[in-house]
């Protein structure tokens, strides 16, 4: 490669590349010089750990130095294949090395040369040893051999030889023109490699531990630049001068409560009304921007309800945004009888009423003579005025975009916006996603709360699984089934899947999944004389509001879906949840799923099923089984499954990896403390320089262009 070549140099332009060549590297999306540095293994052999023939292992590859005891024959077996043999052998025995199609061999292996072979001993049915198609690199004197091996993923045309000796080149010859976006500070502060040693080390690492830093770095790049680009785009939040809420006590509304509120929620409400009544920045009270994010059940609708009262008690109305009908008639029978017995006057506003109630809702309404309005999408309608617009609250928070929030609070610029989100997220996380809020945490979960048991099983217990289904429903109780499909043979749609790069090399297509619809008719010729549902996202919302009414009221005992229910709806009475091929769901979202249960006073339980054996599957399904904790398990599974996955499946502005935002090594890191320290300097970085227009984040700011946050929109 010759020294003129840049970063940005095409790939087609270098030296033995060509077009036919360019074209089949753009099939692994390389497209420049920076792509081919920065496509990296996708995993290592580690040939540097050298065994003996003598301490044979048939469980896994492994490194020989050999020397060549015989000459190579080659013999044809068939019209297209030959096969040639020699033996080689070090001080505690003697192998027999096979190659098939590989004449070529003869010319390589001479009587008495030196060889490291790395492959996987088997032994033929006299019981000799041997090794077939081994790995094998020349043993000379002064040359070190590579201990850890590069592999890459490759395509037609492009063998590990070319991809290896094209990226060694640019590694030599550019490397040293690419500029390190991160600042100085940054990096010190955390420890980390330069980035051309990173990059260097992680396709040739000299030993692990070069490879571990390498490594780190890497990962650390990957969640700051993510959370940066989050920031940037979401914490441009400026002081917009809110209405502000009268003193009031609270005491009316929790002496009606049949419980005390936990530590945590008093938090929150505190900093509701701190925000909402106590707050001054120049003489005004700024708009709250709030999220409060807790665990399934933690008591977050409480803690609106307190901040509704506070605005009735000044005077104002407040409007509650849910995703579904199911979910706002819960709300409203909650709610108004809660706040009713306050003189709160709560009303429902939803598709499904008929124009003239819609219409005498949106008069009431404009007529200030509604306190609290509880709806779905409804309340966006172009026909929703109000008289004196205060708060906001929005329900389900990943359910809604930015956009839909912002619609609702155009009406009144003025009003306090509080939103919910029962999805636990680790701190740092929150402080990058949630940029443009302030975040209250509930972490403590209400006395009395029953605990779900859960186990976890496979295809073998499906006569017992129907047994403890019809037990349960004797017993009063109702059960979910949830599938990974709609229908069989189909992409799971619906799913949010595990990342097979994060977790474990290994198909998931000799795996029979369980599909929603095929399954609920099985259901059905197994328990014929109990009523049993199917819901899923195809559905129209009619529909889908039919099967969950039927479900909610109790005469619908089998509800049969796909992760449509995962949020928002309560049926007390279901004591049942099975997860059909739970090895597709990530942790937060069997947690999700599990909090369906349990919301009664009737023990419950949840029934993972997965027929997948490997060990770091099942490592993941028995998190579950000993974890109740929302945000450790959400911890768990960000490092289990990595970032991308998680956020693809938890982020309000359903943002996904994509473009330059991937994550190869922060999926395979488990230090915590390298997230949360990413993010946090990520949220520094956005917080002190928005626009990115310090001299010191010039080279950042290219660098967030070049991942596909366009310029403009941080400038």
């Amino acid at each position: 490669m010759n020294k003129r070549y840049t970063p940005d140099t095409k790939i087609s332009d270098l030296s033995g590349v060509g077009k036919a060549r360019s074209e089949k590297l753009s099939h692994l999306g390389i497209f420049t010089v920076r792509d081919l540095i920065y496509y990296f293994p996708r995993s290592y052999e580690n040939r540097g750990s050298i065994a003996r023939l003598g301490d044979y292992s048939t469980e896994a590859a492994h490194s020989y130095i050999l020397t060549v005891a015989s000459g190579v024959t080659s013999a044809r077996l068939k019209k297209n294949l030959t096969v040639s043999r020699f033996r080689a052998f070090d001080d505690s025995g003697s192998v027999e090395i096979v190659f098939f199609n590989s004449t070529f061999v003869k010319e390589v292996f001479v009587v008495g040369g030196v060889f490291r072979f790395y492959g996987k001993l088997t032994f033929n049915k006299n019981r000799r040893a041997t090794l077939v198609n081994p790995k094998y690199d020349p043993v000379i004197e002064g040359v070190p051999l590579e201990s850890l091996v590069p592999l890459y993923t490759l395509t037609d045309g492009i063998s590990s030889k070319i991809i290896n000796k094209l990226i060694k080149s640019a590694i030599d010859d550019v490397l040293p023109l690419l500029e390190d976006p991160l600042p100085d500070g940054i990096r010190r502060e955390n420890s980390l490699a330069s980035l051309g040693y990173a990059i260097k080390n992680a396709h040739f690492p000299l030993d692990e531990q070069s490879l571990l830093g390498a490594r780190r770095r890497l990962a650390f790049d990957e969640m700051f630049y993510f959370g940066l680009g989050i920031a940037l785009s979401t914490g441009k939040k400026s002081i917009t001068a809110g209405v502000s809420f009268s003193p009031c006590s609270l005491s009316p509304l929790t002496d009606l409560l049949p419980y005390e509120l936990t530590g945590a929620q008093k938090r929150a409400i505190n900093d509701i009304y701190a925000d909402t009544v106590l707050k001054r920045v120049d003489g005004i009270t700024p708009a709250m921007s709030r999220i409060l994010v807790g665990d399934v059940g933690c008591g977050k609708t409480v803690c609106a309800a307190a901040a509704i009262y506070i605005a009735f008690k000044s005077g104002y109305q407040s409007a509650l945004m849910v995703p579904t009908e199911i979910l706002a008639q819960q709300h409203f029978a909650d709610l108004s009888d809660l706040l009713g017995r306050l003189g709160v006057r709560v009303e429902l506003l939803t598709g499904s009423l008929t124009p003239s109630k819609k219409r005498d809702v949106h008069e009431r309404l404009a007529g200030g003579e509604i306190d609290l309005v509880i709806g779905t999408h409804a309340l966006i309608s172009d026909k929703v005025n109000f008289s004196r617009l205060g708060l906001i609250v929005t329900d389900e928070q990943h359910r809604f975009g930015v956009e839909q929030r912002g619609i609702l609070k155009s009406r009144t610029e003025a009003a306090h916006m509080l939103v919910m989100s029962a999805t636990p997220i680790p701190r740092s996380l929150a402080l990058a996603l949630y940029g443009d809020l302030d975040i209250s945490r509930i972490d403590e979960m209400p006395k009395g709360r029953n605990r779900v048991d859960t186990f976890v099983v496979d295809e073998s217990y499906r006569t017992r699984i129907n047994s403890f289904i019809e037990k349960q429903i004797k017993l009063g109780g109702q059960c979910y089934v949830v599938c990974p499909s709609i229908e069989k043979e189909e992409d799971t749609e619906e799913l949010y899947p595990v990342s097979l790069s994060s977790v474990e090399l290994v198909s998931y297509d000799s795996l029979a999944l369980k599909s929603a619809v095929e399954y609920t008719e099985e259901l059905k010729r197994a328990f014929p004389k109990i009523k049993i549902e199917c819901l899923h996202g195809r559905m129209k919302n009619a529909e889908k509001e039919a099967v969950m009414s039927s479900f909610a009221s109790g005469e619908t005992k089998i509800l049969v879906s796909t992760t449509v229910i995962e949020v928002g709806v309560n049926v007390p009475n279901a004591t049942l949840m099975i997860v059909e091929n739970a090895e597709r769901f990530g942790l937060s979202q069997l947690h999700q799923l599990r909090g369906r249960v349990g919301r009664g006073a009737k023990k419950s339980y949840c029934i993972l099923v997965s027929d997948l054996k490997t060990e770091k599957a099942q490592a993941r399904l028995n998190v579950m089984r000993s974890c109740y904790d929302g945000y450790e398990i959400a911890e768990r599974d960000l490092m289990l499954r990595g970032p991308g996955d998680f956020f693809s499946s938890y982020s309000s502005n359903n943002i996904r990896q994509s473009g330059g935002f991937e994550f190869k090594f922060a999926s395979y890191c488990d230090d915590k403390e390298l997230f949360d320290s990413a993010f946090i300097a990520a949220k520094s970085v956005a917080s002190d320089d928005p626009t990115l227009t310090k001299t010191e984040h010039i080279a950042l700011r290219n660098e967030m262009a070049s991942r596909v946050i366009r310029v403009s929109d941080i400038s």
